[in-house]
Parts: structure tokens; C-alpha cells; sequence
């Protein structure tokens, strides 16, 4: 049963989560943090710092330093993760599970996206950390592309499924998988599809993804602030993930990989992948959303699906969205630094209030 309420003017809706976000460390992270505090109860963290998360002590850590850069007062709950490598000990696992704030262990293969280079080069290296996970019931969260330079950029997932996806699951039939920021049709009907327990398959969406199709990247010239990894993709593949995001499936649910570059690392030579979307991603979101008719499908996928999916209760607190128009600012300083967020300078429709 469905808590939102909506009229025309605004949409109340019980207080989602971010079932994947980066937030850095140092001054990156005092930074960007409240962005993500004052929309989402807890958000999934990515360990891929340098050097990475690998071990359920850097995890507390880490954790430790998240809570310290909370503005006074704000109530934010960050799950970490583990970063995966072809050396992950079983018994790591263990002590994460036990640890009680450590909730996925993370994918990356090697090379795939920012600070992977520690990622893993064969899954099946890490077939006795998987058994441990399948066994504690600790989530696989998984950066679903290859990296092998034959393939096509933009065809990278698709063969991920075929590669990797699929025997994975076969192997590890109990395992949880969540199937991250998905970006193709291909993934979409993989994951509504696959012969899965409930509970054992999902994938996260982005806002980005669910509005922007590749050409986003190159109106009027190269536009770095909207290349991301996995990499925008085709009008086909967008209009299957808003259908997959607006369905009402709860395999599918909220995960912003919101991640911040400083503006000067986007815009050079070789620039990094990553969208900042944290400063207004219920706003985005919603537009997504709204542009779709489907705004009532919103709470399904913002605020319930991945906690059902992650075993953790849902939030009671409610947030309200006005339809409001506002300008994003052009950019966010972060001491000599700045970030830009996604579609810098341009108006968006709601408002959170």
C-alpha cells in the first residue's frame, strides 16, 4: 500500500534512500555530504577510495569519518561496502557481516571506471569470498561491463551479461546481486526477466540515465559534466529503463551514483567519468518521473524497493516535492575547487522542500 500523496502542485512521499553513492573523503566529502543528507535517510557508499575500502576495519573507519561531517543535527545512515579483489579473504566477510554496518561487498572489474585499478581481473578468483557472501547473505553489488578494449564502448553490459552475469548467478544460485546503475534495454529485461528467488536479483537506476540519452553529451560541443560510466546510452535503451523504473517491479529501485569530480578533472584532455547529481536528485528524479505519468510509482522505487531488497526497514519520516521551478547553480566550491552538478545553470521543474 502506497503512503504518497500527490495533487498537481506537489507530491509528500515517505523519505527515500540511495542505494548508491559516492561521497569521497576530506574536504569532498564535508562538501557534498548534505546534499545527500537532507533528501535520503541512508545511502549505499562505494569503497572506491585510494586506496580502496577493502576491509571491514577501513569500512568503520570510513564510516567514522561520514558521521563527523554530518551538519549538526541531520539524521543520515551511510551502509558501507567492501571493494572486491581477486584477493578478498572468506573470513573478511564474516567479520563484515558481523560488524553490522557493512552491507555489500562491491564489484568492479579491473579498469571498469574511477579508481577500479584494484578491481577484479577473473570473478571465479573469488569464487570461496562468494560462497561466504551466498552463505551470510551478503549482497554482490556489481559494476556490470567488461573492460575488454575489442568491445564497444557502448556494448559493454550487454556482453558483461553474457560473460560474467550469467554464469555468476549460475554458480551462485543464493547469491545476492544487485545489478548497478543499469543503462541498456539489454539489462533491463535481463533483470525483469531472470529466473530469481524473490529478493535475489535487483538494479539500480539512475536519475541521469532514466533522462538522458547519449546525444546529451554533445550538444553544442563535448559536454563532460554528463559522461558517466557506464556511458549514456541510445533513446531505445532510456525509454526501457523509465519503463523498468515506472513498473512498479521492486527489483528495480533508487541509486544515484552520484559522484564528484572537481570541475578541473572533468574538463581536460582525459577527463573523469561521473555525474554530481546529489545537490537535486529527487528533483531530477521526479521530473523523470513526471514526464512519464507516473509519478504514483515514484515511492515504490524512491522509498521501499531497496530497503525490502536489502533487508532493512522502511523509513517512516515523509519528504515533500513542490512543483516549483528553480536554476541549479552553475557550480558548487569546494575550498579552491569547485564541482559542477549536472545541468549546471539550467531551470528544473520540482523543488524539494
Amino acid at each position: 500500500m502506497t503512503t504518497a500523496q500527490s495533487s498537481s502542485a506537489a507530491l509528500t512521499l515517505t523519505r527515500p534512500d540511495d542505494w548508491h553513492l559516492h561521497v569521497r573523503d576530506g574536504a569532498m566529502l564535508a562538501a557534498v555530504l548534505p546534499h545527500t543528507a537532507r533528501q535520503f535517510a541512508r545511502a549505499i557508499i562505494m569503497p572506491n577510495l585510494k586506496p580502496p575500502v577493502t576491509t571491514t576495519a577501513q569500512a568503520e573507519a570510513y564510516r567514522a569519518r561520514i558521521v563527523a561531517a554530518l551538519p549538526p543535527g541531520v539524521q543520515f545512515e551511510p551502509l558501507m561496502t567492501l571493494y572486491l579483489t581477486d584477493n578478498t579473504p572468506a573470513d573478511e566477510i564474516r567479520r563484515a557481516r558481523a560488524s553490522g554496518v557493512v552491507h555489500g561487498v562491491k564489484l568492479y572489474p579491473a579498469g571498469a571506471t574511477t579508481n577500479s585499478d584494484a578491481g577484479v581481473t577473473d570473478v571465479m578468483k573469488c569464487a570461496k569470498t562468494l560462497e561466504a557472501m551466498q552463505d551470510a547473505g551478503m549482497p554482490l553489488l556489481v559494476h556490470g561491463e567488461v573492460t575488454d578494449s575489442a568491445i564497444d564502448l557502448f556494448d559493454r553490459e550487454k556482453v558483461f551479461i553474457e560473460r560474467v552475469m550469467e554464469p555468476l548467478r549460475r554458480a551462485f544460485p543464493a547469491l545476492k546481486v544487485v545489478f548497478e546503475h543499469i543503462t541498456t534495454k539489454d539489462a533491463a529485461d535481463y533483470v525483469r526477466d531472470a529466473d530469481a528467488a524473490p529478493g535475489l536479483l535487483g538494479a539500480t537506476i539512475t536519475a541521469h540515465h532514466l533522462l538522458y540519452n547519449r546525444n546529451a553529451m554533445f550538444i553544442g560541443g563535448i559536454r563532460p559534466h554528463y559522461y558517466c560510466l557506464p556511458v549514456l546510452k541510445r533513446e531505445t535503451h532510456r525509454l526501457a529503463l523509465v519503463e523498468a523504473a515506472t513498473s512498479g517491479n521492486p527489483r528495480f529501485f533508487l541509486g544515484t551514483d552520484s559522484a564528484p569530480h572537481p570541475k578541473g578533472l572533468k574538463q581536460q584532455a582525459c577527463g573523469c567519468a561521473g555525474c554530481y547529481t546529489a545537490l537535486h536528485a529527487l528533483e531530477l528524479y521526479a521530473e523523470a518521473f513526471d514526464q512519464a505519468g507516473a509519478l504514483e510509482r515514484l515511492e515504490g522505487f524512491a522509498s521501499f524497493f531497496g530497503a525490502d531488497f536489502y533487508g532493512l526497514p522502511r523509513n517512516s519520516e515523509q519528504i515533500t516535492l513542490a512543483r516549483e521551478s528553480w536554476t541549479l547553480p552553475d557550480e558548487l566550491m569546494v575550498g579552491d575547487a569547485s564541482v559542477v552538478p549536472l545541468g549546471g545553470g539550467e531551470a528544473i521543474g520540482w523543488r524539494l522542500r
